[in-house]
């Protein structure tokens, strides 16, 4: 009897989308200046240098400044400090792109994990869609699982969440705040960010956050079951995630 072999391997690829705000208020003045002189950063304090430099080493310095970090409310948001940079930015990174799953089987269910940043500035926060399609071979796609639902073997079923899990196995983490939750406030989005429970959803939301943030890590929990009626062959997850700034 032939064995029906069903392989497969994750690619994560990241992108990111920084969309300029929409909204330009006329009587904001981004800059004091006059016939002769311009003030690029307006300071209250001491003093400071934005760019102190020797040989070897560049550092920006400030003394006695009155207000420092983010102040916001329900309609605007202000950045306080020398060393303010009036710049919005979007940073995505993704750090282990590649798994190798092997040969996967109806007996038992198969896991791995990948790994992704996103930190955000002078913005309402950001947003990470994944826009491809599940595991796919040739013209066959695994089944995504449409609502969270837990581990079920023997049954096609192909899931993520962005949580730390102890079901089928111990795997995954919870989204980690750097330097911590006072700078950074990223979060797993609903449907992926319940324990054991996963979901695939392509054009879904899986992460966000509500304000310009720090670094927040986050780790994507895969989760793969096949079936004896799965066709066989190689499989490949390009998982692909579109990070987009908001305002």
């Amino acid at each position: 009897m032939l064995r029906k072999q069903i392989a497969l391997a994750v690619i994560l690829v990241g992108a990111l989308l920084v969309v300029a705000p929409a909204i330009v208020f006329a009587n904001t003045v981004p800059q004091a200046s006059s016939s002769n002189y311009r003030v690029n950063e307006i300071f209250f304090g001491s003093g400071g240098n934005l760019r102190a430099c020797s040989s070897t080493y560049c550092s920006k310095q400030a003394a006695g400044e009155t207000a420092v970090g983010n102040t916001t409310s329900t309609s605007y948001q202000s950045n306080a400090g020398f060393n303010t940079d009036r710049q919005p930015w979007l940073q995505f990174t993704v750090t282990n792109p590649g798994t190798n799953l092997g040969t996967l089987t109806s007996t038992a269910a198969k896991t791995a994990t990948a790994t992704f940043t996103v930190k955000t500035y002078l913005s309402n926060g950001y947003t990470v869609v994944q826009t491809s399609p599940g595991p796919t071979n040739s013209s066959y796609i695994m089944l995504g699982l449409t609502t969270p639902t837990i581990s079920s073997v023997g049954t096609e079923q192909f899931g993520i969440n962005l949580v730390a899990n102890t079901a089928p196995v111990t795997f995954g983490a919870n989204p980690s705040q750097a330097p911590d939750a006072s700078f950074s406030f990223g979060q797993a989005a609903a449907g992926y960010d319940t324990p054991n429970y996963f979901k695939y959803v392509t054009g879904d939301t899986i992460a966000y956050s509500n304000k310009s943030s720090g670094e927040t890590d986050y780790t994507i929990s895969y989760l793969f079951n096949v079936s004896n009626a799965t066709p066989g062959g190689q499989y490949t997850l390009h998982h692909v995630l579109v990070a987009t700034s908001t305002f």
